[in-house]
């Protein structure tokens, strides 16, 4: 399995970014694997910044609900994260991640493949 990251860069405070993350590599289909977008900043632990399931359940850190949105699309077996009224304290390194197991959801999904990480960047 394999899961590429892109779309991080450099914005000010307010401003907007949109991830992605194409996969490829799946024994069984892209759509039957639960996905999650994690941050890590320097310094700090890894934090499961949203999540998506096979039915397209939903769900995110409380730090950013509201102004993040999680989607995939199956076709293209690919996820995003769009990211509004980004702040500061959003700077991180960005990965997506894939549930091993096929049929999970954002409860019970184990990440076992990641992908290689994209910076985001916010400055005040």
């Amino acid at each position: 399995v394999q899961l590429v990251d892109s779309g991080g860069g450099s914005v000010q405070a307010g401003g907007s970014l949109r991830l992605s993350c194409a996969a490829s590599g799946f024994t069984y289909s892209y759509s039957y694997h639960t996905m999650g977008w994690f941050r890590q900043a320097p310094g700090k632990e890894r934090e499961r910044v949203a999540c998506i399931d096979v039915d397209q359940l939903t769900n995110y850190a409380d730090s950013v609900k509201g102004r993040f949105t999680v989607t995939r699309d199956n076709a293209k077996n690919t996820l995003y994260l769009q990211m509004n009224s980004l702040k500061p304290e959003d700077t991180a390194m960005y990965y997506c991640a894939a549930g091993g197991s096929v049929w999970r959801t954002c409860s019970n999904v184990q990440y076992n493949y990641w992908g290689q990480g994209t910076q985001v960047i916010v400055s005040s």
